[in-house]
């Protein structure tokens, strides 16, 4: 299979700045659902999605967690520098990295890193329980449009306290604002567990414990996975062909109970939120190679991996045969880092439905929906657009079935 010849301004479509939701709704159910199925669309408020599932459906929800990765220092010249936590350099684990005491190392942005030369420090002194903390950040080298952040802190405290004490939530750049206290609690889900992301995995920001609780009523079963979100996310697609578009990689981790969960309802499966279909479509690929030769275990998935000229084994016995790995392997769970690309010309194969915001122009999410949909996509933005629909990460909410 070839990788399809598609132009990104294929999934170019106006979105009027006043379409954009600034802020979410005081009730996190009480937005706007779009559904698609069989070629129509309706609408209905999200507290009622229940009503748009069948029984013994699985729900796969990301429950990644948002941390608070904007720091902000000042140069003793008054400059001010923002730095943007992306992911841990050193230590590399995540759970690691946020019990560090003394000192850690991460891969991050830098706002306005002219002024900041390598091998300089930045000072910041903050006064917790009337003791004087000493936070200073080293540039130690540039990596791949990013930097090598070292933080050492004079007090035997965890890192992710320091993060607690100076940290921003980074919410959208869309927003045009500055983080406010609101988004501290509705940037998150209200289920977000494992702290790593840039930003939320928003198709879950809708769902209150009121929507879990019709989900058990209605024998509609969930279960988790953890995708951090990275930067990336953000990044439109500039190039002029989608296969000229290099996609970020993220971590992901999953299970093996969810994925007997899986196994045991597929295919009806409904993955939440985009993050949770590429980690499923990622476990796939994974567990395809790991059937064709185990011998040889790559716990990365390339972003094209779907046009790799391997045979295919169905999703039920390469996931099966992943299973018994893991079993024979004595391993609780998976760590996969995935750069996984999904548009038109990939083959869905992990889920029937998605549940999913509405998506800026020409970005990578919008071409994983146009993959799920086809070019109903513009019906559906179409509608959406004319019907007071609200978009983006604080926008309303649909439930699209695959084509």
């Amino acid at each position: 299979m070839q990788i399809p010849i598609i132009e990104t301004k294929s999934f170019y479509y106006d979105l009027p700045q006043h379409k954009i939701a600034q802020y979410p709704l005081p009730e996190r159910n009480k937005s706007k659902l779009l559904i698609y199925k069989d070629g129509q669309i309706s609408e209905d408020i999200f507290q009622n999605i229940t009503q748009y599932i069948p029984s013994e459906y699985l729900l796969v929800f990301n429950n990644t967690k948002v941390l608070p990765a904007r720091l902000n220092f000042q140069k003793e010249t008054g400059a001010n520098i923002e730095i943007f936590l992306l992911e841990p350099y050193s230590p590399f684990d995540y759970s690691q990295i946020f019990n560090q005491t003394q000192t850690c190392q991460w891969l991050c942005f830098v706002g306005n890193a002219k002024k900041w030369k390598e091998n300089t420090n930045l000072i910041k002194t903050l006064k917790v329980n009337s003791e004087d903390i000493v936070i200073t950040c080293r540039n130690l080298s540039s990596h791949n449009n990013a930097y090598i952040i070292q933080f050492d802190w004079n007090k035997n405290i965890k890192f992710i306290d320091i993060l607690t004490y100076i940290g921003k939530i980074p919410i959208p750049p869309y927003l045009k604002r500055e983080t406010e206290e609101i988004d501290f609690e509705r940037y998150q889900t209200v289920f977000s567990k494992y702290l790593g992301s840039v930003a939320a995995p928003t198709a879950s920001l809708h769902f209150t414990n009121n929507e879990f609780d019709n989900l058990q009523k209605n024998n509609i079963s969930y279960s988790y996975l953890t995708l951090h979100v990275g930067a990336g996310t953000f990044k439109p697609m500039n190039s002029r062909y989608i296969h000229e578009h290099e996609l970020h990689s993220e971590l992901f981790s999953i299970s093996i109970e969810t994925l007997n969960s899986i196994i045991a309802h597929y295919p009806k499966i409904i993955a939440v939120g985009t993050t949770a279909l590429r980690a499923l479509e990622s476990i796939y690929h994974f567990a395809n190679k790991l059937a064709l030769n185990q011998n040889k275990v790559n716990f990365f998935v390339s972003q094209w991996c779907e046009y790799d000229n391997i045979k295919k084994t169905s999703p039920l016995d390469a996931l099966t045969n992943l299973v018994n790995y893991m079993l024979c392997n004595q391993l609780n769970k998976l760590n996969i880092r995935t750069q996984i690309m999904i548009s038109p010309g990939y083959s869905i194969k992990m889920a029937e439905s998605i549940i999913t915001n509405f998506h800026q122009p020409q970005s990578s999410l919008l071409a994983l929906v146009a993959a799920f949909v086809g070019n109903d996509w513009r019906n559906i933005y179409e509608y959406a657009l004319n019907n007071n629909f609200r978009f983006l990460s604080y926008g309303d909410s649909s439930l699209l079935w695959k084509k």
